[in-house]
């Protein structure tokens, strides 16, 4: 029989994923894989249960049905302070998954070079490979998770067709300075390259940081791929809906891409989400203070039980240092805290190039009571690891 294709024997399944799989095995809550316990809010919900009984139940537009890319283009717009043009400077997508893999794929020719930030959300380098791209890592430095300005000159110097950015940060919750964006800049300039920036926690900042837009920075939008979805925003993750946000030469390909990708987003979601989109800046606002809630409090949780771990910036997850466990192995340790403890976390190894298995990530995008359990169970992981031990 012939051999399946090699590329996919240099990358494993989603460890976030499986770890949502051994959650639901041993009853653990899920603190592993990023998604809410709790519904979207009500008009949306109610948007959606009129477009169910409508007729809009077909093909939308391939890359973006007209009045959900008016009703982005407006609202990125505003945040981005940049105008963006709905009919050539955006595609559709289904999720901001399949928006990473376009831009990869738009941009890079097999044997390019790309630069990734260590640690790094799992898929980016599954995209590169499959997209027959090389990565070059270059480490966020733990616990600030800041770049060295010397080791990202290295890497640009390889001539690297783009630059990965996720900002906030997944995992480490790091949200990017202005000073640090604009080192980017320079360099992306300086050595022609790409930019495909990540950006779906880009309204989850915490007082007093602030998102900045790589796109609306001097000079950056002709060479930025702007990458986003509204899984986080509106707490709709099982929607799928994500898009680009780039100069028209760019979407003409990425159009090509998607069409043969996934064809098209989902009609009937697209027109609800028309709804999210277009609620003013209130909703924003609460979105930012009801995760500032449940940061605080998980934080203040992991105090008492006195775990030490890295306050995010953005983002809802944090980092949380295992080392005083002796574990060697991260995947077993979360394996092991899922079945024995009854909390799942991921294991740090799934996002750090470097060899680093010290460090877990848990998130806090659930109920307030949910994180009170969770804690609560966290509570016995000191006596769990002395017996393990014996």
């Amino acid at each position: 029989m012939p051999k399946v294709s090699d590329r996919i024997g240099s990358f494993t399944d989603s460890v976030i994923r499986r770890m949502t799989r051994i959650a639901n095995s041993h009853g653990a809550i899920n603190l592993s894989q990023g998604f809410p316990d709790f519904d979207p809010p009500e008009e949306l919900k109610e948007a959606l249960r009129k477009v169910a009984e409508g007729s809009i139940h077909q093909y939308a537009v391939t890359w973006g049905a007209p009045n959900f890319k008016e009703a982005l283009a407006r609202k990125q717009s505003r945040f981005m302070g940049i105008p963006i043009d709905p009919e050539t400077q955006i595609v559709v997508t289904c999720g901001s998954t399949e928006a990473m893999m376009a831009a990869m794929m738009t941009v890079c020719n097999p044997g390019d070079k790309v630069v990734v930030f260590s640690p790094f959300y799992e898929n980016y380098a599954a995209d590169a490979i499959l997209s027959g791209a090389q990565p070059i890592y270059v480490s966020l430095k733990p616990p600030e998770f800041n770049f060295d300005v010397n080791e990202l000159e290295e890497a640009f110097k390889q001539r690297p067709k783009a630059l990965i950015l996720c900002n906030p940060s997944n995992p480490t919750g790091k949200v990017f300075t202005l000073e640090e964006l604009q080192i980017i800049a320079e360099f992306a300039e300086k050595y022609d390259t790409f930019v495909i920036t990540d950006e779906v926690y880009e309204h989850i900042v915490y007082e007093p940081y602030k998102h900045i837009y790589f796109a609306s920075l001097p000079g950056m939008f002709e060479r930025t791929i702007s990458c986003s979805s509204l899984s986080k925003t509106y707490s709709i993750t099982g929607w799928r809906l994500g898009y680009l946000i780039a100069p028209a030469n760019i979407i003409d390909g990425a159009r090509k891409v998607h069409d043969f990708l996934t064809v098209g987003a989902a009609a009937p979601l697209q027109e609800a989400a028309v709804t999210a989109l277009n609620f003013g800046d209130e909703y924003y606002r609460n979105l930012r203070d009801v995760y500032t809630q449940k940061r605080d409090f998980f934080i203040k949780g992991l105090d008492r039980l006195g775990l030490k771990y890295t306050v995010p910036q953005g983002a809802y997850y944090v980092m949380v240092d295992i080392s005083e466990f002796g574990s060697k192995n991260d995947l077993e340790f979360c394996e092991w805290m899922a079945r024995e403890v009854g909390v799942a976390a991921v294991p740090g190894t799934s996002f750090f190039r470097e060899e680093i298995n010290h460090l877990i990530r848990f998130h806090f995008a659930k109920k307030e009571e949910t994180l009170d359990e969770a804690l609560k169970r966290l509570e016995n992981l000191r006596e769990k690891a002395r017996e393990r031990s014996i």
